[in-house]
């Protein structure tokens, strides 16, 4: 056998066992703490977003008749976008860090 056949043998191998390792893997949880709110009623967003994570409403606009984009930043600049609707329901659309403010065009 030679040795570029050697290599090319075991490079197959890992990829084997590189697929069998993500075929058979649990699926990871995402990293934020708020991941597993995707929707929930108005009032439960804003409360959990304010009472457990420290956030503060940083802006919103219209996003159309029916719903309103909302900016939440905590004190570290994690920042939550949501999507309030009409009806009473918030959800989450992203997820991020680094928020900084700015003044609003004159």
């Amino acid at each position: 056998m030679t040795h570029c056949h050697t290599r090319v043998t075991i490079l197959r191998m890992l990829l084997r066992i590189a697929l069998a390792a993500l075929l058979l893997a649990p699926a990871a949880r995402a990293e934020s703490p708020i991941a597993e709110v995707i929707c929930a009623p108005r009032v439960q967003m804003e409360q959990r977003l304010t009472q457990q994570y420290r956030a503060q409403l940083q802006g919103a606009g219209l996003r159309g008749p029916e719903a309103v984009m909302e900016v939440w930043a905590d004190a570290n600049g994690d920042w939550t976008l949501v999507q309030r609707y009409a009806g009473g329901r918030s959800c989450i659309v992203a997820m991020g860090e680094g928020w900084t403010g700015m003044a609003p065009p004159a």
